[in-house]
């Protein structure tokens, strides 16, 4: 506010101010997880995807409920109202979503007319997921963070209910769709940003869109810096092993995950913005042409700048030909998920294939939430909605004899 108002660059009120906040916290971080190696940094790794995949669903949530609210005159109570308007729809489109997802999983796997049919398997999947997102918007709620938590469940209990060739065509079908549906939206991106009624206003002072850009820029940079490295600091602080710790360069490598602007800010951008589809205000035009900017700047400069940086922070371990080398993920994680009998079984074995720490983390977890919840899970959810090993074996449907290996 204080940098804006100072450029004259048009008419924006506070929720103006906490939308462009909303806008560009939404985060793009498929060029760094594309770098990181799963089972070398699984907690670097975690922490990276964990943060990607919910930061877009949260922006998108806390952009809707600033627009609910007229935030004129501020007050405690508005901002009571705020942060209980933004949990309940967060609350809400989560339940939704795991509904919609608990529904698919129970029809397809009850159901006989859903069963053994490639076509109404995969019909059944792709329906059932637009239906969670047609719920979404018939009741406000956010339609992306309902469909979020509804594929998350369809993954873990409707995905295991189908047959295996449905399950690999709803693998690279969804896949397609999702590249298909990227590409369309930079490409609208890109020829949107020659867009003539845009620029108009900004053509007559071309140093003040730069400097909006490039204030919008350094505040990305510096907020993203404000959140990371003191949160990492505290969550050290409850960390007794230096494995368990987020060391310096993996902060370096959180931060700048973070830097990517990608389609949710450039939506989010358009509907705060524009007027039927128009920019009639000057302020409006200049921060749709910077959010254009940030972002192909972001996109291009930040992610080709990637693949070496986390070369230089984290590089990959050298290899040799032993099978009895260390694992080269963390010790915290691989050795308190072996039982003992696995440990006095490989004592003494010098050939010995340590699995990776994901899957020693999945079939052997330590007492956490997580081992709770598997348990409970295992007890009730998944004899009702099916998954993994919980459906019974359909001639003509191949069993995956990894999956079956691993289960046991």
């Amino acid at each position: 506010m204080h940098f804006f108002k100072k450029m004259n660059i048009g008419s924006l009120d506070i929720g103006d101010y906490l939308a462009i906040g909303a806008i560009f916290s939404a985060t793009d971080s498929v060029c760094t997880l594309q770098v990181l190696n799963q089972d070398e940094t699984p907690l670097l790794y975690s922490l990276v995807f964990g943060e990607g995949v919910v930061n877009d669903a949260t922006s998108v949530v806390f952009f809707n409920a600033i627009q609910s609210f007229d935030l004129s005159h501020i007050n405690s109570s508005v901002a009571m109202q705020f942060f209980g308007n933004f949990l309940n729809l967060f609350v809400s489109s989560t339940i939704l979503g795991v509904l919609a997802g608990l529904l698919s999983a129970y029809i397809i796997k009850k159901l006989y007319f859903g069963r053994h049919s490639t076509d109404r398997e995969v019909a059944l999947m792709i329906l059932m997921a637009y239906l969670s997102y047609m719920l979404a918007e018939l009741f406000y709620l956010s339609a992306i963070l309902t469909v979020f938590f509804c594929g998350i469940v369809m993954s873990h209990y409707t995905w295991h209910n189908v047959t295996e060739s449905s399950r690999v065509t709803t693998r690279h079908a969804f896949a397609t769709l999702s590249f298909v549906a990227e590409i369309f939206i930079f490409l609208y991106v890109g020829m949107d940003a020659l867009d003539i009624e845009k620029w108009k206003f900004v053509s007559h002072s071309p140093r003040t869109s730069v400097g909006v850009s490039a204030i919008l820029l350094g505040l990305v940079l510096v907020g993203r810096a404000a959140f990371v490295f003191p949160l990492s600091f505290l969550s050290n602080l409850t960390k007794k092993s230096s494995y368990e710790k987020i060391d310096i360069k993996q902060q370096v490598t959180i931060w700048w995950a973070g830097l990517m602007r990608g389609a949710v800010s450039m939506a989010l951008a358009y509907n705060q913005f524009t007027i039927s589809g128009h920019t009639q205000l000057r302020g409006s035009a200049i921060m749709i042409t910077s959010t254009i900017t940030v972002v192909l700047f972001s996109t291009v400069v930040f992610g080709l700048m990637t693949k070496p940086l986390v070369r230089i922070l984290l590089p990959s371990p050298k290899h040799n030909s032993n099978m009895s080398s260390e694992p080269s993920s963390p010790k915290y994680l691989t050795v308190p998920l072996l039982n003992g009998q696995d440990l006095e079984d490989n004592k003494g074995s010098s050939n010995f294939s340590h699995p990776t720490s994901l899957r020693m983390l999945l079939s052997t977890p330590s007492h956490t939430v997580h081992h709770y919840w598997r348990k409970f899970d295992d007890a009730f959810m998944r004899p009702v909605f099916g998954g993994r090993g919980f459906v019974p074996y359909v001639p003509g449907s191949p069993a995956d004899e990894s999956l079956l290996q691993w289960q046991q």
